[in-house]
């Protein structure tokens, strides 16, 4: 029986790949008061039954909006509950993405060059390092979470030097960090001589009809801005860095933005996460996971992911980019890995020849989290599974085979990645132990 289900599953991802395959690019106009072109669902396949089954997901999810452009015209566009078009919402770390162009920008202009130490552009004792570690430490380093500093600090977003600790050599170990992402602003800053704003308005919102702009809360940079802005920016992405036939950043920086940067994190290029790669990391662990973290997604899917479920997700082979807006959903992590695979699953699902690939691809439930005693996995589409526990430096304490109830008695309180396989299919869930 699964062997049939595999060969239905290869079969409908080929299909829905014809029925998606990438076309030339229409860019809407600069004036965000004109007319952006549709495009209608019917004709792509996709059955209303089915899109509606996505805005329920969506709705019950804390969305705020989603679209889906399709080779850049609106496919799908829906607002949930008071929030509309002209909305303003966080991109949190998905804003990552923002900075990673402007940085490129910056390098094209011969500003900076993204191998320079740090210190050149925040000057000396920017860290808490000795002086040769400090110098160790690249832009380069910033762009790819490879600084070396101690993400385990109590304050993992502050930017102040005695918050940035020593840990590793850089290039040497990769850990989403926020303080160093955020310090690439100051860089920017520093290298331009203009603010964050301006720069972003010259050199990306200008030519793009983009709007919005950068906060700042605490320690970070924000970007705020409307759905349709974010879905602006994707299509750039998507198009490699042209508008409407305006090559606005390097395409060698390009092609190295949205690829593997180094060999620690194969999933991760300069703040993008990339899907399709043989393995990948998450914030807070430092274990490398095998497989792709979207294994539904198109292999050639690149995001920006941000707290609380912020997705801007682009496929060139499919020619499509979503993006959701919104309030944690209930699979809530600070890079939401797992919730931009269930949105993919569902887009899968549009298409009306289908009849029953929804039924197939449910998402696994593991609970209660934070749990004391036990948890419990529920549906599990395998006969055959096989259950990993591995606590926050990366070592596996415990393994299970085909259990719905594992006991983690034994267990420390703390936080803990569990993982399970089915076949070539993985999950990862966050778990807290009380």
């Amino acid at each position: 029986m699964m062997k049939k289900l595999a060969l239905l599953y290869i079969f409908i991802l080929f299909v829905f790949s014809i029925n998606t395959k990438a076309q030339p690019l229409y860019y809407p106009p600069i004036s965000t008061s004109a007319t952006w072109e549709t495009t209608d669902p019917s004709t792509l396949g996709w059955c209303p039954e089915r899109i509606n089954n996505l805005y329920t997901f969506l709705e019950q999810e804390n969305t705020k909006g989603f679209i889906i452009l399709k080779d850049g015209k609106i496919a799908l566009e829906q607002y949930f509950g008071t929030f509309t078009d002209q909305g303003l919402w966080y991109w949190a770390s998905a804003g990552k993405t923002i900075t990673s162009f402007l940085v490129g920008k910056a390098q094209e202009e011969n500003l900076l060059n993204i191998n320079d130490r740090t210190s050149i552009y925040l000057g000396a004792g920017w860290t808490n390092c000795t002086l040769p570690q400090e110098n160790n430490i690249t832009i380069k380093n910033q762009l790819t979470m490879t600084s070396g500093l101690d993400d385990g600090v109590i304050e993992n977003d502050c930017t102040d030097p005695i918050c940035l600790d020593y840990l590793a050599d850089a290039g040497t170990r990769w850990a989403y960090h926020n303080a160093p992402y955020t310090l690439l602003d100051d860089v920017l800053q520093s290298a331009t001589t203009v603010n964050l704003n301006t720069y972003t308005q010259l050199k990306l919102k200008n030519p793009t009809g983009m709007t919005g702009g950068w906060t700042t809360i605490d320690y970070n940079n924000v970007y705020f801005s409307t759905v349709r802005s974010m879905a602006r920016f994707g299509l750039l992405i998507q198009g490699n860095g042209v508008w409407n036939g305006n090559q606005l950043i390097n395409p060698n920086y390009y092609s190295e933005m949205v690829n593997t940067s180094q060999n620690l994190n194969k999933s991760y290029g300069y703040l993008w996460w990339l899907n399709g790669k043989p393995n990948y990391m998450l914030p807070t662990t430092q274990l490398i996971f095998p497989g792709s973290y979207a294994a539904d997604a198109p292999s050639d899917m690149i995001a920006g992911l941000g707290r609380d479920g912020q997705i801007v997700s682009i496929s060139q082979s499919s020619g499509l980019v979503f993006i959701r807006m919104g309030e944690a959903p209930s699979s809530t992590s600070s890079v939401p890995t797992i919730f931009c695979n269930q949105i993919w699953q569902k887009i899968n699902e549009l298409d009306c020849n289908l009849a029953i690939y929804e039924q197939q691809l449910t998402n696994i439930a593991i609970g209660p989290n934070p749990a004391t005693n036990s948890i419990t996995i529920t549906n599990i589409m395998s006969e055959n599974y096989e259950c990993e526990i591995f606590n926050i430096i990366g070592n596996s304490v415990m393994k299970v085979s085909n259990q719905n109830t594992i006991d983690i008695t034994k267990l420390s309180s703390g936080v803990y990645m569990i993982l399970v396989r089915q076949g070539n299919h993985t999950q990862i869930q966050k778990l807290i132990k009380k």
